[in-house]
């Protein structure tokens, strides 16, 4: 791969972005071409141009990856493109890969230095191979962007363009072995949104409101005086009628335009900002919602499920999840996109991939992650699942005794998501080549925690994030939750072995299947034991060890139902308000309903009192927040010193939804077979789902009319299903359209 050419940089400003050229002639008429591809990658981001066109929608190429063994190679077919005289052009930024990325400071690089390598391949009728690579012969030069950061944002000056300050092109050695084939979908422009609303702040700037928060950049018109300088600052809220800027911490987020003195269009494709709001300083004369527009980009994802029901404050929320799952799924599943952080967490994407897999097509995209999951966890020196892929804080300095440890221990849930996104993935699209792929990221992980556990067969050592932003917790202690660590941790243990019991059986690993079979009943055993009381209260008597403990399917049937029948009362004993962290929230609803209270989980969800997931709806807001009070009642901002106005883990929730209000969900792997079973509840006269799986479009929904239930169901030709009515009556469906009713007063 890319074995005729070497990759090549040029000596420029840090900050600035440079263009690479290369001109040469087809070795044949350009009417014998038959294709031509474009094979290329980066250290650093690139937008490659033949000819004056780019070579694909892509942006921020080759994205994010475990660059150190993993450095994705795209591949783009440019036939099209091709000339009798032909000129290829690239614009290469920093991007990720001298990124000055972490959080609090740390500005953290994969290498001091950029490099771009590609190779045309073009194949002539008469079976003739023309290879064109990168190499010193190739040309540089500076570009317009004199500043470009995913964090700070990038300052372009349209007086350079057309100057052309030659750059000497030098070789970089590079090892070869670590170029892949590209899994990931690219990212994308996706959507454009013009202003909603254009106003003067107290502080004299324009302030330009594009009615919902964003993941991308503006792009802009203007005239002025050469030299000009606009300035652009976002924002995801408003603090006191101004940008809200603290909680991006040393993030600038702010775009720069310097005016040639002609007519200018600028476009900061080398960054991106999390935004609803843009503030606009030094625009020349008015500004109108004709000179700029915000893009909008995220991986090319396929919107794949819908869900719809009476409560309009429902629908925005499960809107909400899916703009933060678009927002934060660019080249990589973050944790937010706005702030100096956009590192990809591991116990967000575990909380959240039933949601992902439902709302998009993210096979091939959550599997382009877990290839780097596993390199990370096998390069570890530990073998724990780091708490970020990738793992660039492996470059931060060590921790000091109160900082948090990031990496080098196993830790629940984000430690879990080795297991829980293949089983996501599994359920979602039912693929054992890609399972079997998977599968030596799960064996690591549990490897890891085996030997954390203590002699009692728990684990309840070392450090755990634990039910992590617990709503009781105080601003500035996000660890400090109600659920004790031990509990879910082991907790969490029991269903990775579960799944990895059941993993390797599907691929013939009998061995290992027993191995993680009795490892899953030894420590259901042990949870049982050491947390579960005679009359069911579980240690920590909170929400979310119920939560799990129900869910998870730790306890026999009489403890079951105690746990229960304890959680709804914990429930309303909060006035239906939410009291559970990342961990417990996304089960919660699911425990009550599987234990019979159907009521108490219809009520927590329309809660809109804070914390709820309905109060951040009340408050206006377009994403799902990182806390449940992001924004205090009075329209402050949290003070705690992280909280982001777009977190998806939160909006997890919505598989609950999906499979369980509207019934939608899979009997078997990949929905090979279906399971439609609505569970109507007070508060909703109405409520449906949609899902475009393999086999076509399945729907799923009910309504309420009088006393009686009305649920309607779409099966695909060749496909059956099993539908399950709140009566009791089960129905076995082929393909077509299906009605059935029953008296909801006989339940």
């Amino acid at each position: 791969m890319l074995d005729s050419s070497d990759m090549i940089t040029c000596d420029a400003e840090r900050s600035a972005a440079v263009v690479l050229t290369h001109s040469f002639r087809l070795d044949r008429d350009t009417a014998q071409v038959r294709n031509a591809h474009l094979s290329a990658t980066a250290h650093g981001v690139y937008e490659a141009c033949l000819n004056g066109r780019p070579v694909s929608d892509a942006l921020l190429s080759p994205g994010w990856s475990a660059y150190e063994w993993r450095l994705p190679v795209s591949e783009d077919r440019v036939d099209h493109l091709l000339e009798p005289e032909n000129t290829i052009e690239v614009r290469l930024g920093n991007g990720w890969w001298r990124g000055d990325l972490g959080f609090t400071g740390m500005r953290l690089n994969y290498g001091p230095e950029l490099g771009f390598i590609a190779e045309l391949e073009v194949e002539f009728a008469d079976g003739h191979v023309q290879r064109v690579g990168t190499g010193e012969r190739w040309r540089a030069h500076a570009s317009d962007t004199v500043e470009n950061n995913l964090y700070d944002g990038q300052r372009i000056d349209a007086r350079l363009r057309g100057a052309r300050q030659a750059l000497p092109v030098r070789r970089v050695d590079v090892d070869r072995s670590r170029f892949v084939t590209r899994v990931s979908p690219v990212v994308t422009r996706q959507e454009i949104l013009k202003p909603r609303h254009i106003s003067v702040l107290p502080s004299g700037g324009t302030l330009v409101d594009f009615g919902q928060n964003l993941v991308g950049w503006v792009r802009m018109r203007a005239r002025g005086a050469a030299g000009t300088e606009i300035v652009l600052r976002h924002a995801e809220v408003l603090s006191e009628g101004e940008l809200a800027v603290r909680p991006l911490r040393s993030a600038n987020a702010t775009d720069t335009f310097v005016l040639s003195g002609g007519d200018d269009a600028f476009e900061p494709t080398l960054t991106f900002h999390g935004f609803r709001y843009a503030e606009v300083i030094g625009y020349p004369g008015e500004l109108t919602v004709d000179d700029l527009e915000a893009v909008v980009v995220h991986s090319d994802l396929r919107r794949t499920g819908n869900f719809s029901c009476s409560s309009p404050l429902v629908n925005q929320l499960v809107e909400n999840s899916v703009r933060s799952q678009k927002g934060n799924f660019l080249a990589l599943p973050t944790d937010c996109p706005q702030r100096d952080e956009r590192l990809g967490w591991t116990g967000d994407i575990a909380a959240f991939a039933p949601t992902a897999c439902f709302q998009f097509d993210v096979a091939d995209f959550l599997h382009g992650w877990l290839l780097d999951l596993e390199t990370e966890t096998r390069h570890s020196g530990t073998g724990a699942v780091p708490a970020v892929v990738p793992d660039v804080l492996k470059y931060a300095p060590p921790p000091g005794p109160d900082d948090l440890p990031l990496r080098d221990v196993p830790t629940a849930v984000w430690a879990d998501a080795a297991v829980w996104v293949p089983q996501a993935l599994w359920h979602a699209y039912g693929d054992p080549h890609r399972l079997a792929a998977h599968y030596p990221g799960m064996v690591l992980h549990l490897e890891s925690v085996v030997g954390a556990l203590s002699d009692t067969g728990l684990w309840d050592q070392g450090f755990q994030w634990g039910d992590w932003l617990d709503p009781d917790a105080a601003p500035d202690r996000p660890s400090d939750a109600k659920a004790d660590p031990g509990v879910v941790a082991t907790a969490c243990l029991v269903r990775s072995a579960e799944f990895a019991a059941e993993a390797a059986a599907v691929l013939g690993h009998a061995e290992d299947h027993l191995r993680w079979a009795e490892l899953a009943a030894r420590t259901r055993t042990a949870f049982v034991a050491h947390y579960v009381a005679p009359d069911g209260r579980i240690r920590s008597d909170c929400a979310t060890v119920y939560a799990l403990a129900i869910r998870f399917g730790l306890l026999d049937d009489r403890r079951r139902s105690a746990a229960g029948a304890r959680l709804a009362e914990i429930v309303r004993e909060n006035g239906h308000r939410v009291t559970t962290g990342f961990i417990g929230t996304p089960y919660v609803t699911w425990a009550l309903t599987e234990t019979g209270h159907v009521e108490d989980a219809y009520r927590l969800l329309l809660q809109t009192e804070c914390p709820s997931w309905l109060y951040p709806v009340t408050m206006g807001a377009t994403t799902i927040w990182e806390r449940w009070d992001s924004m205090l009642p009075d329209g402050t901002v949290n003070s705690g010193e992280m909280t982001s106005f777009n977190h998806y883990a939160l909006g997890a929730v919505a598989d609950w939804l999906y499979q369980v209000v509207a019934g939608l969900r899979p009997a078997e792997p990949g929905y090979a077979r279906i399971r439609l079973e609505p569970v109507p509840g007070p508060g909703l006269e109405w409520a449906r789902a949609s899902l475009d799986t393999y086999g076509g479009t399945v729907e799923c929904g009910w309504e309420r009319q009088g006393d009686r239930i009305h649920v309607r169901a779409v099966v695909p030709d060749g496909m059956h299903a099993d539908v399950v009515l709140r009566d009791g009556s089960k129905h076995v469906v082929g393909g077509g359209t299906h009605t059935f009713a029953y008296e909801e007063g006989d339940l």
